[in-house]
């Protein structure tokens, strides 16, 4: 919905007020207004004057109190047409619409109050002058820490930083009892170094665990990071942003039942060093020298014989990752930074080496792998997210160093892995596969508006095999491990989305395949999960 102003001489569009439609499905949003204004630079030349959002927030409902969010942007002293102006957008490292330039964020309101285009009008001085009244007051200032504590787990003490307070106190089948206190330093320590540790106890198997990380960030643009690490710790599983890992202590309120449960025993030093070469391509190098005892119903260490002066189960290696994103946008703190996505195809190539003999690593092998991403809008039938990848694996090797295809044995959804598939359930030294997931939008809930409620539909497949060399190695007596020798694994799944806005539930149905042994015959699930977004 909107109107626009129309210039008498030219026909040009002078201004223009676009409001959202009172039938869009946008959480915590009651109103948003977009208003543009335009001023002629010559006697052809019409460009943007000034930019207005107007945003009308309820995060708890439109009955009860929220506030208004505004930003207006202004634009002076504008240069079209001018070689000058290509010359010196040439010289820009970064592909990027608009440039800032460093510390501009930092400047006192002095500065502002002479360099803004315009002045503030009488309510907005108003405004900020009860914002740091408000945000200098005491009470105000312990709220908003205890929130933040409550929703991110951590809590900053001076220079240091506690948490995340859901790992504290956890339980699980080889531990018993876990307790675990983590250790962090913050900006205020160091704006370019971080270090972190933490120790846990198990009561039931009485031994200690820890681990201890620095991270170093000498330049933010473009971005460039060294890092490492000592691990000595049980295996909790893949773990990815946003997901729920075993280490947490809601883990165990929503496992799957009767699935024997596979504990693993890690000792691992890490190095990382991360270079953004151009504005659309990065690289990873990563050398890792792990040593894994399994502890619980997998093949043991002395299953598996090694040749030559190596331990079983040591492995070194070096491996590097490429990764393409075109314009790809960035939220970021201080230390790190959370991808807010590209208009464009993500691709990926890792390509990881295998040394024996060094540091008494007993594995000669090499992995490639690929995968191409893309979120694709097709108005007005929602998004559709797309992932493609395929890898395979050269050497003969303990399943420990193969991939696995990633499980999951939590009713919590996990977007990254198979939803119905077990923990090292399916062994493979080659594979390919494809995640789609097509958000809908209302779909069918539009006939009930005021639920709010979104639809989606969900389909996971892959195709792997296993060399008949590691089916030998790693096929024994006691293995509980299965390949899909080509055949195709696939999940179907449809759900509800946006339950109380923040709330997710999915029915994951396992297709393929039909005639595989199975630990958990179970062909459907049901799963939850939790996020915010509008």
């Amino acid at each position: 919905e909107g109107d626009c102003w129309v210039h008498v001489g030219t026909f040009a569009i002078q201004r223009m007020n676009l409001r959202l439609g009172k039938v869009a499905n946008v959480n915590f949003l009651e109103n948003l207004s977009l208003i543009q204004e335009y001023k002629m630079l010559n006697d052809t030349t019409w460009f943007l004057s000034k930019d207005k959002f107007v945003a009308d927030l309820s995060p708890v409902g439109k009955d009860n109190p929220g506030f208004i969010a505004r930003k207006t942007t202004t634009y002076k002293n504008v240069i079209v047409n001018d070689t000058s102006v290509v010359n010196e957008v040439n010289k820009n490292k970064l592909v990027e619409e608009i440039i800032t330039l460093p510390k501009a964020s930092e400047k006192n309101k002095e500065f502002w109050s002479v360099a803004r285009h315009e002045p503030l009008s009488k309510t907005e001085s108003g405004i900020i002058k009860m914002i740091d009244t408000l945000t200098n007051a005491p009470v105000f200032q312990k709220f908003t820490r205890t929130m933040s504590f409550i929703g991110t787990g951590y809590k900053d003490i001076g220079n240091y930083q506690i948490g995340p307070w859901f790992n504290w106190i956890t339980s699980n089948g080889w531990e018993g009892f876990r307790v675990r206190f983590d250790l962090a330093t913050n900006k205020h320590f160091n704006k370019k170094f971080k270090f972190h540790t933490y120790l846990a106890y198990g009561f039931g198997d009485k031994k200690l665990k820890g681990m201890g990380e620095v991270f170093f960030l000498p330049n933010k643009s473009p971005r460039t990071y060294l890092y490492a690490s000592f691990t000595n710790d049980l295996d909790f599983g893949q773990s990815y942003y946003g997901e729920v890992s075993s280490d947490n202590v809601f883990a165990l309120a929503i496992r799957k039942r009767n699935i024997p449960i596979k504990n693993i025993k890690v000792n691992e030093k890490r190095f990382e060093f991360f270079n953004e070469t151009l504005p659309w391509m990065s690289n990873l190098v990563t050398i890792t020298h792990k040593t894994t005892l399994p502890l619980r119903n997998l093949l043991p260490v002395d299953s598996f014989k090694v040749t030559g002066s190596g331990k079983p189960f040591t492995n070194f290696e070096v491996s590097l990752r490429f990764r393409f994103a075109w314009l790809e946008r960035f939220l970021e703190s201080h230390f790190y930074r959370t991808s807010l996505g590209s208009a464009y195809p993500v691709g990926e190539i890792n390509i990881s080496r295998g040394f024996a003999g060094v540091l008494k690593s007993s594995y000669s092998y090499t992995k490639l792998s690929a995968s191409i991403s893309d979120n694709i809008k097709i108005p007005p039938l929602g998004n559709i997210s797309c992932l493609l990848y395929a890898g395979k694996t050269f050497g003969t090797l303990p399943y420990i160093l193969l991939d696995i295809a990633p499980g999951n044995e939590l009713y919590y959804y996990n977007k990254y892995a198979f939803n119905m598939m077990n923990r090292w359930e399916f062994v493979h030294d080659k594979y390919g596969g494809v995640n789609l997931e097509h958000n809908i939008g209302n779909g069918i809930f539009r006939w009930f508006p005021k639920l709010r409620f979104r639809q989606f539909w969900t389909a996971k497949a892959l195709w792997a095999s296993l060399s008949p060399a590691n089916k030998t190695l790693n096929f024994k007596q006691g293995h509980n491990f299965q390949t899909l020798d080509g055949n195709t694994y696939l999940e179907l799944g449809t759900g509800i989305d946006n339950i109380f806005h923040v709330f997710r539930i999915d029915f994951v149905w396992r297709v393929l395949p039909t005639t595989l042994t199975r630990v958990n015959d179970k062909n459907f699930g049901i799963f939850g999960s939790f996020r915010v977004a509008f």
